[in-house]
């Protein structure tokens, strides 16, 4: 249909795809949100509360069981929407990013369905679910290692010279960078508005970095790897801004729907699958600083209640829980995890100056 009109130039420029794709998803998640929430409600997909390690659970959270989930699909669209009309379709990391959204998001949407389908079930197996995980992030891993001579470098915020890694190594982070961050943002949506939020933090920042490492005189001027395709990545990532401040229109708190599995496997596999692009991956231990937290609080919990004879490190996990049970209110801790997320995204950016 393009070929019919003249367009003008600037909307090709990439600071101006990247706005318009943000816009774009923010627009398509507020006008669609209220039929979607309207269609979950009838559909009865209620939001699930695991009470088997932190019993009060059912006592801080009881009002919200009845609250739909599986509105990730909403950003989802949102975001698919944005990559058909402002990415490059003939670019491999835009073939990439839509092969995440689709394969991430078809497992949290099969966990979410088997969840709601039958009440009492804990959803897909961990074990499944991570090798399925598994499984797509060994082919991205192989794919990149075959096409792109960048794969054995990565780059230490603050740190001004590469570090060069052995391919078996290098094959081993790309995993954990890209399952580790879908699951742990997955981890993190336990409260109104808190994963949403910290994701247009952290991919803010890595769209910025994919901004300015498609750019060769950017790049050079600060010491940063020229990525051809980059920019592809900094586009998808600001839909994903604009869908997630598009999401926290509804999720905010009170929450009138939850992302569920289908959206948190999904933005959380993206945000990884891009650092591993735009190779920056110690990056994002720094700017997703939370996802992280909140990943490890979980593995520490269950690490001490197993070999320390069944003693808990906190009183609660993942940690926005443990806050929770400190008396704090939900909403006092999402804006506190908030603030220590924009203060991550600052630190950052100021990285890629002061290296």
């Amino acid at each position: 249909m393009l070929l019919f009109f003249n367009i003008p130039s600037v909307f090709f420029y990439s600071s101006t795809r990247m706005m318009l794709a943000a816009l774009t998803a923010l627009f398509c998640t507020i006008f669609l949100g209220p039929r979607c929430i309207k269609k979950l409600y009838e559909m009865k997909t209620g939001q699930s509360i695991r009470v088997e390690d932190c019993p009060l659970l059912i006592e801080l959270h009881e009002k919200k069981r009845d609250t739909p989930t599986m509105g990730g699909v909403l950003m989802l669209i949102s975001m698919l929407t944005s990559l058909v009309l402002w990415m490059d379709l003939t670019s491999p990391f835009t073939w990439i990013l839509l092969a995440t959204t689709l394969w991430m998001g078809g497992i949290g949407g099969y966990d979410d369905y088997l969840k709601l389908k039958h009440k009492n079930s804990k959803g897909l197996r961990g074990k499944k679910k991570l090798l399925l995980q598994l499984l797509f992030s060994a082919v991205v891993a192989i794919y990149l290692m075959a096409t792109q001579n960048t794969m054995n470098t990565y780059f230490i915020p603050f740190y001004k010279n590469p570090v060069y890694i052995f391919s078996g190594l290098g094959f081993l982070i790309t995993l954990l960078t890209i399952v580790g961050t879908s699951n742990a943002v997955n981890l993190t949506d336990g409260l109104d508005g808190l994963a949403s939020g910290c994701l247009v933090m952290c991919a803010s920042v890595f769209a910025v970095v994919g901004f300015l490492s498609g750019n060769s005189e950017l790049s050079n001027y600060l010491n940063i790897p020229y990525i051809e395709g980059s920019i592809e990545v900094a586009v998808y990532l600001s839909a994903l801004v604009g869908a997630c401040l598009g999401f926290l229109w509804f999720n905010g708190y009170p929450a009138q729907v939850f992302m569920g599995d289908v959206g948190s496997l999904a933005l959380g596999g993206i945000i990884g699958v891009s650092a591993v692009l735009l190779r920056r991956e110690f990056l994002l231990i720094l700017v997703g600083g939370i996802f992280v937290a909140e990943a490890l609080s979980v593995i520490l919990q269950v690490g001490s209640y197993k070999w320390r004879n069944k003693r808990r490190i906190f009183l609660c996990s993942p940690l926005h829980h443990h806050f929770e049970y400190k008396g704090w209110p939900e909403t006092k801790v999402v804006v506190r995890f908030w603030i220590v997320a924009l203060l991550l995204a600052i630190l950052g950016l100021a990285s890629l100056k002061f290296q």
